[in-house]
């Protein structure tokens, strides 16, 4: 008999697996990414119905599998919701840039905490009143701290005030980087050195990022 495991995740995809059921991509709290089947799901009468959208927060059981990497959704038990992300165009290609990110910088079933609370920081930031292209870049400065791939933001050939606001965004918590407004001038050098650095460390961009930046930190 499978082993079933609990833990709170957060949904970072979902696709039809047939008329009545769902893949859903989680990145849980202690077992990393997760993919699991969620049985009749897409039922109308289904107990999963309405809990199992993207970015929904969730205390979830599912039973492992011993002979894929796709597990049986057995229950949810939904936590947040992050309304806001459903509902702006802006807020949702920023937390998809963030699913992209993460899936290009992380491997299934492996625990990885602290991507797992950097993430729902993140979500919780864009889904309020702070949620400027600034966020996407503090995203990706502190996820590359987290992996040990910070660069190195002194030696780099970046403007004094481009710099101070990277070295800002590595260390200010989200609350305290709600309505930041950075001209143009500031943060253009900023997002194109990021660009080139995770081109480097990562061999390409994730998707979506030009969406999810827009036209400047403002």
């Amino acid at each position: 008999m499978s082993a079933t495991e609990g833990t709170t995740g957060v949904i970072l995809r979902t696709r039809p697996l047939t008329e009545t059921s769902l893949i859903v991509q989680w990145l849980t709290a202690d077992a990393g990414r997760v993919s699991t089947v969620a049985k009749g799901a897409r039922r109308a009468k289904s107990p999963f119905r309405g809990k199992l959208d993207l970015f929904h927060v969730a205390e979830l059981t599912f039973r492992r599998s011993r002979s894929s990497e796709l597990h049986t959704l057995a229950e949810v038990g939904l936590r947040e919701t992050y309304p806001a992300l459903r509902t702006d165009w802006r807020r949702l290609t920023r937390a998809s840039y963030g699913v992209a990110l993460i899936e290009q910088t992380t491997e299934t079933d492996t625990p990885v905490p602290e991507t797992y609370e950097l993430f729902l920081g993140y979500l919780g930031h864009i889904n309020g009143t702070g949620s400027t292209p600034c966020s996407v870049l503090a995203l990706e400065l502190k996820h590359l701290e987290e992996m040990g791939m910070v660069p190195d933001l002194d030696r780099s050939a970046l403007p004094a005030e481009a710099r101070r606001l990277a070295e800002e965004l590595l260390v200010r918590e989200w609350d305290d980087l709600a309505g930041r407004e950075v001209g143009p001038a500031v943060v253009t050098p900023l997002v194109l050195f990021l660009q080139s650095f995770l081109v480097f460390q990562l061999g390409r961009l994730p998707r979506g990022r030009a969406e999810a930046l827009g036209a400047g930190c403002a």
